[in-house]
């Protein structure tokens, strides 16, 4: 899959080069140097939004090795409560 990042600049001069490239992968759409959008064929987006997948399945999913991820179990530590 390929994937494509434009500006917001870019996307306003060169919409229809985006929507073809879009039918190969997403294009992602900074402002400020920062991912703010995401364009997908309708196709990919039926097929991402009719998904049904279990937190392992998405965090498995192929882009993602990069990124860290650290759990940190929760103590939850409760009183009773001072009635009087």
């Amino acid at each position: 899959m390929t994937v494509i990042t434009v500006t917001s600049r870019e996307l306003s001069q060169g919409v229809a080069r985006a929507k073809r490239a879009a039918k190969s992968g997403p294009v992602f759409i900074t402002d400020r140097g920062k991912p703010a959008h995401v364009l997908l064929s309708i196709d990919e987006y039926r097929r991402l939004a009719n998904q049904r997948r279990n937190l392992a399945e998405a965090l498995s999913m192929p882009g993602l090795a990069g990124i860290e991820f650290e759990l940190h179990r929760a103590r939850i530590r409760t009183t009773a409560p001072d009635l009087d």
